[in-house]
Parts: structure tokens; C-alpha cells; sequence
């Protein structure tokens, strides 16, 4: 199975300015600590730690991954720092007892949730004695992630945050809210990483790309969608 990486090119450009760096490897977020991603060497150790505790077939190869039955998700809850706490408990805990499994979105509580899953991993690979290959990381790209709260100007965060540095176009949000244009969706996985402090993350999803058929030609849905896999896939690693 691949992961993906940042691609380190322009559209970084929304990004904010102290993680992007000019370069021309294959990420370009000067922060991240955590390096690798999910391997069947390492969710293979992860199973085993359970040998004793986990019920049968709890543990499943799938793709060449032993991944748990049970994964933790991160969508629900208040954007504050309480929930941010209890989010980051609730994830090292939920790796502590046999899920490997983690699910979130960079829209997922204004980015708060993978903050909190960024801050839940560095606890297990620093304190708890587990380590990033054991433990599958999935994210998604497509609706307007805000910054930690909504704004109080939607157009104006658009057009601030991804319009002005050239990385879509205004007229690529369905609904105000939805774009999965190459270059937004290239964005939002180089800002997924530098959230969770991460290399790479092992499934990426386009969130949601039905909901924009209601907007455009079904023809236009499926060029859209080609063009979004086309750019992600430059990014398997």
C-alpha cells in the first residue's frame, strides 16, 4: 500500500508562511517530526501486542496491512480547547487498547481534530512505545477547512486563503463551500501534514466529490474527479 507525501510545489502558497520552505524534494513542511507510514511490518507488531487480548479476526489484512476491525473517528464536537483534550485522549487511548485505525479531515472541527490527532501521535511515539508504522492514518480533502473557528467572512476567507496566492479560483467552490480542483486539493494535504506533524498519510480521500453533481454536468463531475486523482496520485510515495 502507498502512502502520500506533500508535493512541495506551488500550491503551498496558502499555507502559512513559517512551514513552507523552498524546495524540491518531496515535502516542503520544515516542522514534521513524524516520519514513515503504515507498513505490515509494523501493523503486524501492533496485532501482535494483542495476542492474548483481542477477539478473533479482530486484526484483518487488508491491503497488506494488519488493521483493527474498530478504528477511532474524529468528526463531532466543539471547536475549543477541551475538546481538542479530550479528542487527543481519546485517540492514544484507542491505539493503547487495539485500534490502529484513525479518521479524520481537515475540515473536521476547522482543523482542530487533526491537531489533536497530531498531538495524540507525537504522546504514543514519544511516551507510550509505539511507532508510526504500526498505525494506519486516513484524511480527507474537499470542503472548506477554516482555521480553528468559521469566519466571519466566508468569500473573504476564500478568497484570502486560496483565490489571492493563485490556488483556485473562486468559481471552483460548489455551494460556497466544496472544490476539489487539483491545486486546492494538492494545498489541503500539504496543510493535513503540517496538522498532524506528519511525512505522509496512508489514505487520502476526496470528501464528498457527489456533492457536487447537483452543480455541474455529469460530464463535468467525472473531469473534475479524474483531474483530482490524476494530482493525487503524484503524490504516492
Amino acid at each position: 500500500m502507498k502512502s502520500l507525501k506533500g508535493s512541495g510545489d506551488e500550491t503551498t502558497k496558502g499555507l502559512p508562511k513559517q512551514v513552507v520552505a523552498a524546495s524540491s524534494g518531496t515535502c516542503t513542511i520544515k516542522t514534521m517530526s513524524l516520519f514513515g507510514s503504515a507498513t505490515l511490518e509494523g501493523t503486524a507488531r501492533y496485532r501482535d501486542r494483542f495476542n492474548d487480548q483481542a477477539a478473533e479476526n479482530h486484526f484483518r489484512n487488508e491491503q497488506n496491512l494488519w488493521l483493527s476491525s474498530i478504528g477511532i473517528g474524529t468528526y463531532l464536537g466543539n471547536a475549543d480547547d477541551a475538546t481538542d483534550a479530550k479528542y487527543t485522549a481519546a485517540v492514544v487511548r484507542a491505539v493503547e487498547l487495539g485500534a490502529n485505525v484513525i479518521d479524520t479531515a481537515a475540515n473536521y472541527r476547522f482543523q482542530r481534530s487533526e491537531g489533536s490527532i497530531g498531538k495524540a501521535l507525537g504522546q504514543l511515539t514519544n511516551a507510550k512505545g509505539f511507532a508510526r508504522d504500526e498505525i494506519l492514518i486516513c484524511t480527507k480533502g474537499g470542503y472548506l477547512p477554516f482555521d480553528g473557528a468559521p469566519p466571519g467572512d466566508v468569500r473573504g476567507y476564500i478568497e484570502e486563503t486560496f483565490v489571492r496566492p493563485g490556488i483556485t479560483r473562486l468559481e471552483d467552490f460548489v455551494s460556497g463551500s466544496h472544490c476539489m480542483t487539483p491545486g486546492y486539493l494538492q494545498n489541503q494535504l500539504e496543510q493535513s501534514l503540517q496538522n498532524m506533524d506528519l511525512e505522509c498519510v496512508d489514505v487520502y480521500y476526496v470528501h464528498n466529490p457527489e456533492s457536487q453533481l447537483g452543480s455541474v454536468s455529469e460530464e463535468e463531475f467525472y473531469s473534475r474527479l479524474r483531474a483530482a486523482f490524476e494530482r493525487l496520485e503524484q503524490n504516492l510515495a
